[in-house]
């Protein structure tokens, strides 16, 4: 089959690897119909993860058609379209138990595209999958489905969740890509006061205004000043890091009311400055997190109800074939214009709901 393979930092092929085959009772075969590429797979390409090994096959973001499982498995079939998520849990060890799957402790975790070859590829082995996989309901498509694997669930649990985001609140973005315009979109649900969204492209923020931003600014438009100023001075009550630079941290931490919240969602590649000088008496909770995905039922259910709006994430689509073009294209999203990019020909039939039959 081919598959997306790294090779160190800068360097990755699309090439011709064994198919995977079952190795785990609990293991799943997926035939990969649609997939996407995460900011991750960049910081992980740019070498940002040193642990990865070359040789491994990236991607950990998928929609598919189940073709084998192990003995164990018990809640997909060989024929079943499913999500394959972000992370595998083991379902077993102490941080499972708690729900917290992205600390699994039993082999899972942040496995695909990291510790295991991962989904972008043609078909990939998916470890744990009566927890890694989620049968899809004919009513979504599999390319909005596709952003259920991380997208979502990343940025409304590392970045709402986290942040606590309460009915009006100042809520701040820093970073309008596909997981800071994922979190207005879920900060949304919570009734905030108002969202405030800062980039350095002005495309992006007239995507966040479309998702429901109501104030936008660019890095030149100073927007900790722009934030004091609708705060009469006091700060965000929620800000989201969603860039992964050391600078943009920082300056969601300054943009902290006292008691507020600072809600790291970036993949930092580099340490950051914690000014605790500054810091040590404002009351403020900085929180991180590897997403758990224990709220993709409930985001998926959304999603088949019409209630998660997408349209606006996916700007660019390639044959699966065409990775290391959609690579190049993601990766210069500043010039592009890209926000997420899916490659694939899902199969896939939608089913509408019936129009309700009555008087008149």
């Amino acid at each position: 089959m081919k598959a997306l393979v790294y090779h160190g930092t800068a360097h990755v092929v699309w090439q011709d690897i064994p198919e995977p085959g079952i190795e785990d009772a609990a293991d799943a075969i997926v035939r990969v119909e649609a997939v996407t590429i995460c900011g991750t797979d960049l910081h992980i390409v740019k070498g940002d993860v040193p642990e990865l090994e070359p040789g491994r096959v990236l991607g950990h973001e998928a929609v598919g058609t189940v073709v084998e499982t192990g003995r164990d498995v018990r809640t997909v079939a060989p024929g079943d379209r499913v999500l394959i998520s972000c992370i595998s849990p083991c379902g077993r060890c102490r941080f499972c138990r708690e729900r917290r799957y992205g600390q699994c402790r039993g082999g899972g975790g942040w496995v695909l595209g990291h510790t295991a070859d991962g989904t972008q590829a043609e078909y990939v082995r998916v470890p744990f999958a009566d927890l890694s996989v989620h049968p899809l309901p004919r009513s979504v498509d599999s390319v909005d489905a596709v952003l259920l694997a991380d997208v979502f669930p990343t940025a409304y649990e590392v970045g709402v969740l986290n942040g606590g985001v309460r009915p009006g609140d100042t809520v701040v973005v820093v970073g309008a890509g596909p997981i800071g315009l994922a979190a207005i979109v879920t900060a949304r649900l919570y009734s905030p006061g108002r969202i405030v969204a800062v980039d350095l492209a002005e495309p992006r923020l007239a995507t966040a205004r479309r998702l429901g931003a109501d104030v936008t600014a660019t890095a030149g438009e100073e927007p900790e000043q722009l934030v004091a100023d609708l705060t009469d001075g006091l700060g965000a009550d929620v800000v989201m890091e969603a860039v992964g630079v050391p600078e943009t941290f920082e300056m969601c931490a300054r943009m902290a009311r006292p008691g507020g919240r600072v809600a790291n969602i970036g993949v930092h590649g580099k340490p950051a400055a914690l000014h605790l000088e500054d810091l040590w008496i404002k009351d403020i909770t900085i929180t991180t997190g590897l997403v758990d995905t224990v709220s993709t039922p409930t985001l998926l259910g959304m999603m088949a109800a019409g209630r998660l709006p997408t349209a606006d994430l996916v700007t660019h689509r390639f044959a699966l074939g065409q990775m290391e073009e959609a690579y190049d294209v993601f990766g210069r999203a500043a010039e592009t214009g890209a926000i997420k990019v899916v490659l694939g020909s899902p199969r896939h039939t939608a089913v509408q709901a019936a129009r309700p039959v009555g008087p008149g």
